[in-house]
């Protein structure tokens, strides 16, 4: 036998193509349904006023479109606590200042700029001298807004951002011109008075630039490292001359009491020579009421004690007492 007996032949190329054609036939068989579906749909005849009723319709979408664009761009509302200015393309900004509420403007031409009128802090720090040259770090803090009735000036002139282009430089030049009138200690004894003159200045400056402020407070005051250790070595000499100033007057009143003291005694001894010198049986009496606190003293005490009376001065039989003349 052959090596290739044992191989399955192919069929010739005619039979395969036969079987192709077949399957092919059998597909169109299964799908021809719903291809002819197509073909019928595609042969059908629409209505003669179908037309008419699809373009009226969409003319109507377009238009509903149109005024939901219109009316979203032709109102715009304004908080509270806000205003509005309008620029027109034509016109440019417009002199009317909108309030509170819902305006009409026309879209595209115009078109609305909000500004808060509410007062909002600004804090700004600067380093200034004063009048005996030390250098002084002041913080100050400034409650400030736009004038709303010119809105208008302030955006052709400054723009949105009216507090970063005006507040920091006026507020850094007021202060300059203040502090420098006063020394470092007057800064602290006079706050109040160098508050008020920089608030003074400063809403007459912020008035040219139709910016209103209600309230200026200085919020830190610092001097330099050198000024402050100045200060604390003077005010430990003032401590030190209050200790020697008190040492002195102590020792003034401790001379003044051992005078008096000394006084005291010395007039207790001439009243008592006097006495003595008038009646000798004083220094009698005396005796007897020394000899009295001894034994009371001894009473008390709880240990065994023996004496003379000599010793307790109780030999009061053996005293001779001389009738003073």
């Amino acid at each position: 036998r052959c090596a290739g007996e044992g191989r399955r032949r192919r069929p010739p190329r005619w039979t395969r193509s036969r079987r192709a054609l077949g399957a092919l036939g059998a597909l169109g068989a299964r799908f021809g349904g719903a291809w002819g579906g197509m073909d019928r749909l595609k042969k059908a005849k629409i209505p003669p006023g179908a037309p008419g009723i699809a373009g009226r319709l969409g003319a109507l979408v377009a238009l509903g479109g149109a005024g939901i664009y219109a009316l979203n761009n032709c109102l715009f509302n304004v908080e509270g606590g806000h205003r509005g200015v309008v620029f027109n393309r034509f016109v440019g900004i417009k002199e009317e200042v909108y309030t509170e509420g819902t305006h009409f403007i026309f879209p595209w031409i115009e078109r609305p700029i909000i500004y808060d009128v509410r007062l909002r802090p600004q804090q700004i720090s600067s380093a200034t001298g004063t009048r005996d040259l030390q250098t002084v770090n002041i913080t100050l803090r400034v409650l400030a807004r736009p004038k709303p009735a010119k809105l208008p000036e302030v955006y052709r002139t400054l723009g949105l951002n009216y507090e970063q282009r005006v507040l920091p430089s006026i507020i850094t030049e007021t202060l300059k011109s203040v502090i420098a009138q006063y020394n470092a200690s007057q800064l602290l004894t006079m706050r109040e008075a160098v508050s008020a003159e920089v608030m003074r200045k400063l809403k007459l400056r912020a008035l040219y630039f139709n910016i209103e402020m209600d309230d200026i407070s200085i919020k830190d005051l610092t001097f330099g490292k050198e000024y402050t250790l100045a200060v604390e070595s003077k005010q430990v000499a003032q401590q030190e001359a209050e200790r020697a100033k008190f040492y002195v007057e102590r020792a003034e009143q401790e001379k003044k009491a051992a005078i008096i003291r000394a006084q005291g005694e010395a007039q207790s001894a001439r009243l008592i020579g006097q006495a003595i010198a008038n009646n000798p049986s004083f220094i009698m009496l005396r005796r007897i009421e020394a000899a009295r606190e001894i034994g009371d003293i001894i009473s008390r005490s709880s240990n065994r004690v023996f004496l003379s009376a000599e010793s307790l001065l109780l030999n009061l039989g053996e005293l001779k007492i001389e009738k003073s003349k």
